[in-house]
């Protein structure tokens, strides 16, 4: 017996309870975002959630992020009206970095285009993600070969 996929949504809830002290708020509304713009054949590898900026008491900006077998997707709803979503391909991906403070670590991932900031994340929760984001691109650049360089 096939045993059904989880949601963005229920992968989302998932990470929250292992790491509840990570903020993030509006994790539903949030993951509809991320669901609403995958691709046919487009399968969530990993999610986590987090605060898209790079301010400690910036608490209103939680965003889901799901790294799928073609991409990185971040989703953020706008508390008035519509949304932002975000795509990170691995050709643009160039590197990531995790910082660790007292009670909370950051997630910095620079592209070709921009550099994007997670905070408010577990400080136990930063391993797993650099991991998942780290091994996955990695092995997706060697797809591209010398075409990098």
């Amino acid at each position: 017996m096939e045993e059904k996929k989880k949601s963005v949504y229920e992968q989302a809830l998932d990470f929250k309870r292992k790491y509840k002290a990570t903020i993030a708020w509006r994790l539903k509304k949030n993951s509809n975002i991320i669901e609403k713009h995958l691709n046919p054949g487009e399968d969530v590898l990993y999610v986590f959630c987090a605060q898209k900026n790079n301010h400690p008491l910036g608490i209103l900006e939680t965003a889901v992020v799901a790294l799928t077998n073609q991409r990185i997707l971040v989703g953020r709803d706008r508390v008035v009206i519509g949304y932002f979503m975000d795509s990170i391909t691995p050709d643009l991906f160039n590197d990531l970095k995790v910082r660790s403070g007292i009670i909370w670590g950051k997630i910095d991932i620079d592209t070709v285009k921009e550099f994007v900031t997670f905070s408010n994340i577990a400080k136990k929760a930063l391993p797993e993600i650099e991991t998942k984001i780290t091994s996955f691109m990695i092995q997706e650049k060697k797809k591209y070969g010398n075409h990098m360089e």
